[in-house]
């Protein structure tokens, strides 16, 4: 009986397998690969997308505490100022010849005090060239109290107002905050008193300078100012692009504020 013999692989086939292999991994690899990067995009996109909405959503918070009167851009729109309102209420008289260091007020909900500049009215005004009488005050302390209160003026201080509000109301304003484009940073400010311009004696350094956004593609911010009325708020638009530092992909980011008044 005849043994049929075993029939093995030839060199070309071997070498046809070989080549195959290599195009299906070499597919495989570029497959992977470019889902890999897909997924990494996808992911920085949400990234900076999140880091978008923190931005936009901290200075809206912000601005809505802010005093509609005290709100100003520079020039090119790059800084954004305004006074935070650390309280509010109603005055029930205000200061006079004989008694120009001080008022009276119906006192803050729940026993509290407080302390900052008063302000009364001032649209049209400049509040950040305090004159007297005009519509912003030297520093004042409110004190707690559950009748009416006397808002005194700091360090013997006097002052009056030039104008009278509609509805007998006052602000205590803090001192101002403006946030800055610097290059790929977007800044905030605080703790440096009135000044004339905007962006101008800003402190250098933390704490009084804080980093707000980083990654920022450098002059993309943009501010706007639509002023208050005694008919509606004021309103506050912003734009702003974040980069990606690896791809260099941006995002844009646009917003509008409302900032509410009573005159």
């Amino acid at each position: 009986m005849q043994t049929a013999g075993l029939r093995g692989f030839t060199l070309i086939e071997m070498v046809m397998v070989i080549v195959l292999l290599a195009i299906v991994a070499t597919i495989s690899v570029r497959f992977v690969s470019l889902s890999t990067q897909g997924a990494l995009d996808v992911s920085a996109r949400q990234q900076r997308s999140l880091a978008g909405v923190v931005i936009s959503e901290q200075l809206s918070r912000e601005l809505r505490e802010a005093l509609p009167t005290s709100i100003r851009t520079n020039s090119n729109g790059s800084c954004l100022e305004w006074m935070p309102i650390l309280a509010a209420s109603n005055y029930l008289t205000l200061p006079n010849a004989s008694s120009p260091d001080r008022f009276e007020a119906v006192p803050l909900p729940y026993n509290r005090s407080a302390t900052g500049r008063v302000v009364v009215y001032g649209y049209g005004e400049d509040l950040y060239e305090p004159k007297d009488p005009g519509p912003i005050s030297p520093p004042a302390t409110m004190p707690s109290g559950t009748a009416a209160v006397t808002v005194q003026f700091a360090g013997g201080a006097t002052h009056q107002f030039a104008s009278r509000s509609p509805e007998r109301r006052f602000y205590l304003a803090a001192s101002p905050v403006t946030v800055c484009q610097a290059g790929a940073y977007l800044f905030r400010y605080r703790d440096y008193g009135l000044n004339k311009a905007v962006a101008t004696a800003l402190p250098a350094s933390h704490p009084k300078r804080e980093v707000l956004a980083a990654n920022l593609v450098s002059g993309s911010v943009r501010f706007q100012v639509e002023p208050p009325s005694q008919k509606r708020a004021a309103v506050v638009s912003f734009r702003f692009e974040i980069s990606d530092a690896q791809s260099g992909e941006t995002t844009a980011f646009d917003q509008e504020v409302q900032v509410r008044n009573v005159p």
